[in-house]
Order: C-alpha cells, then structure tokens, then sequence
C-alpha cells in the first residue's frame, strides 16, 4: 500500500516513523517532508496550494490512502477535494475544519449548545473592542480570529497590553482580521485531549500536557510548543466522563446538526478549573509536539486505525496502548519565537545512540547534500517512554547533550509540574 503524508513537522515524521513500520505499507510520500522523513519516505516537493497538482502526483503515483497533518490545508478544503477526485483522505472536510479555522465559529457553536468555555465578545473593529476594555477585569484573553500557528493568543494584565494586542491583530499580524475575540481568563491548568471520529463513531486518543512558553518555569512568549508529557496529570474516571459528555459528544452532534461529519483527529485544548473542564479551543489535528509524545505509546497498527476511520468502521477497530509514560522534549533555533538564523548545519546526530523507547523526530531540518540544516524554529523532537517522567526527561536531556549543538536552546524543566510533586 503506497501512503503519503501532507506536512513538514515533528508530527508528520512520527506519523511517518509509526506507518514505516507496518508491512501492510509499501511505499510513503512526504509533501513536503523534512530530513527525518527523507530516510524513511521519498519527500516530494510540491506547492501545496495547487490541490490540482497534488492530485495529479496521487493519481499518476497511485497513491491509495492520503494523511492531512497540519491545520492550513484542511481549513482550506483539501479533503473534500480529494474526496471528489476519489481519493482516500484521512482529515476533517472544510466545515468541520472551521472548528480550528475559526475561533468565532467554535464559541458560537459552544453558545448554542451549552459547552463549557471562557464568557466572551467578539468584536469587529478597534474602537469598539478598545471600549470594551473599559468595563472588563484583568486579567483576559485576546485572540485572532483565523489561523495563527498557536500564536495569535494574548494573556493580558493591563489595559496598555490589550490595547497593543488589539491593534496587532486588526493591522494583519496574523492576516487578515475582520473580527477578533475578547475572553475571560481562566484560572485552572491546561490539559490537551484528542479523539478520533469516523463520522459515526468517537474514540479517545489520548492527553497530554504542552509546555507552549519559550522559557521555563512556563515564562516567556507563546510559542509551538518546547515540550510536552503523556498522560496528562489531571485525567481521572471522572473528568474523562465530563469532558466527552459535556464538551466532545455535543460538539460532534452540533456538527451533524449543520450537516456535516467529522472525520480525523480533534484536538481539545481544555482549562481544568476546580475539576471542570472548559474549551479554550479545537485543533482539527493532532498536536504538535503532543503527536510525538503520543504515538510511540500507540500499540495498535496505525495504518488499520486510519483506513477504519475513512471507511466508517472505527466501532471494529480497537485502540491499544503501551502503559508507559512519554516525555517530549524539543530543540528550537536560538532567538525562537523571534529570528532566528536558518541553514544552521547540525552535525553529530548520526553519533548519537537511541534505545529502545527513544525516538528523535524532526521539524524544521533539511537534508542538502547528505548533511543535516536546522532551516525552522523548532527543529527536533526527543522522546521518550519509561517509567516515569523524572527518567524519560533525563534520558532525553542526555541524549541532546551528546548532541552537543551550539545552534539551539531548549527546556529543561519539561513535565516539571509532575516531577516535582
């Protein structure tokens, strides 16, 4: 069976990385994949706004199954284009996609059916949302309305900091801003929890806890994401129920209510308030770096788990899992989130001896001429599966240490919370 893979990330070199392993699978395409992928698939390098083009490589290739990894090409339609061609596709359609497309169309959608999230408004120009700011309490959350790369989000403390978020988003910073929206602040902690959906039937993929400050101790700029463990700390028998009661079955069913399925992986971004959960936001994929930090503990055959979701067998296909803990720990370019320098050789990557339980993926790197170039601001993601998380991030913090790289910095304090405990 010929597979490919839209993306470039540590989430689709780990997609990658788990397919390779199926016998089941012949051949893997990456579009356009990275250095880790280059070893393992052929990487085609393809524009991937022309859908035109992508199609006409699957067809003359023969490709048989398509796996959409990150958000940009499934807000704009790609999976229901590749559906009228007739090909297999495993993703979300355009409507279901606006679930991350649009964070106005999620709360909208949270109002109508009584999902728990943050109290907002959306407003549409600078003035008004600035005279909002005169009557609200601080701290409160600003978003971008669209896309953003997990960036457009602001924490603010004082009217000035608002008023600065507020005229970034309307001037473009993240495209084009028709709306933006104004939420309360949740004090609680965060959690991330996936499912997979066939259209008919949900399963749970999963939780972990994302480490999105550049700095430890959780300071610093948003970014990606520096790191991340699996299972997340807060989930219990009890908060599981809640969160697939309360936030993931009435979002599924609110879907099907204007005619549509949802089909793939949905990411919940939750606040955990007092044992509550509250949606801060859908992703209409898997997490990065959570898709590293999960898949290794992933038992059963991947390949099954997508073809079943694409023919709407999900009900007959079981989801097996390794009881072990997962720690992810990832290198950015010095200077992530701002500039940084690009086409930074990194060497000694082949030198570096990787057990059982240990995986190194990558981001942004390029392979040019046999050599590897960090050419992204995240650049490589080092796993682990042990135990416990204190070992996990040990053995990990060791391994990039051999790696002994002048070029990057990263956290050290990844899992801290249930380290120190």
């Amino acid at each position: 069976m010929k597979v490919g893979i839209i993306g470039s990330g540590g989430r689709e070199h780990a997609i990658c990385h788990k397919l390779s392993s199926i016998k089941k699978v012949k051949q893997l395409y990456c579009f356009p994949g990275n250095a880790g992928t280059a070893k393992i698939a052929q990487n085609i390098s393809i524009n991937l706004n022309n859908f035109d083009e992508l199609k006409n490589f699957i067809k003359l290739n023969k490709i048989d199954l398509m796996i959409i990894g990150p958000e940009k090409p499934l807000v704009d339609g790609i999976v229901d284009f590749l559906e009228e061609q007739n090909i297999k596709v495993f993703g979300p359609n355009k409507v279901a996609s606006q679930l991350e497309g649009s964070k106005i169309f999620t709360k909208n959608l949270c109002k109508k059916y009584n999902i728990p999230t943050a109290n907002f408004g959306i407003f549409q120009n600078i003035d008004d949302a600035e005279q909002f700011l005169k009557e609200t309490k601080y701290p409160i959350v600003i978003k971008a309305d669209g896309l953003a790369s997990g960036k457009g989000v602001y924490i603010c403390d004082k009217p000035e900091e608002a008023k600065i978020a507020i005229n970034e988003i309307f001037e473009g910073k993240f495209g084009i801003a028709n709306n933006l929206l104004i939420e309360e602040f949740l004090k609680g902690e965060e959690m991330s929890y996936f499912v997979i959906s066939d259209g008919k039937t949900v399963k749970k993929f999963g939780t972990a806890q994302d480490h999105k400050r550049v700095s430890e101790g959780d300071l610093g700029k948003n970014t990606g994401g520096m790191g991340a463990y699996s299972p997340s700390r807060l989930i219990n028998k009890e908060l599981d129920k809640k969160i697939l009661s309360k936030i993931i079955e009435p979002t599924i069913q609110g879907l099907k209510e204007i005619g549509t399925n949802y089909k793939g992986f949905l990411y919940a971004g939750l606040m955990i308030v007092e044992g509550e959960p509250y949606l801060i936001e859908y992703n209409v994929r898997m997490g990065d770096p959570e898709c590293q930090t999960i898949l290794p503990k992933l038992k059963s055959d991947l390949l099954e788990i997508f073809l079943s979701c694409c023919n709407e067998k999900l009900n007959e296909t079981e989801i097996i899992w390794h009881n072990k803990k997962s720690l992810c720990i990832v290198i950015c370019s010095n200077g992530y989130p701002d500039q940084f320098n690009k086409n930074v050789l990194i060497e000694n990557l082949s030198k570096i001896k990787l057990g059982t339980n240990e995986y190194c993926y990558h981001a942004g790197t390029e392979l040019i001429n046999e050599k590897i170039y960090a050419i992204g601001g995240r650049v490589l993601n080092f796993v682990c599966l042990s135990e416990n998380f204190s070992l996990s991030r040990t053995q990990i913090i060791d391994s990039i240490k051999s790696l002994n790289w002048n070029g990057g910095f990263y956290r050290k304090d990844i899992a801290y919370k249930v380290i120190n405990e």
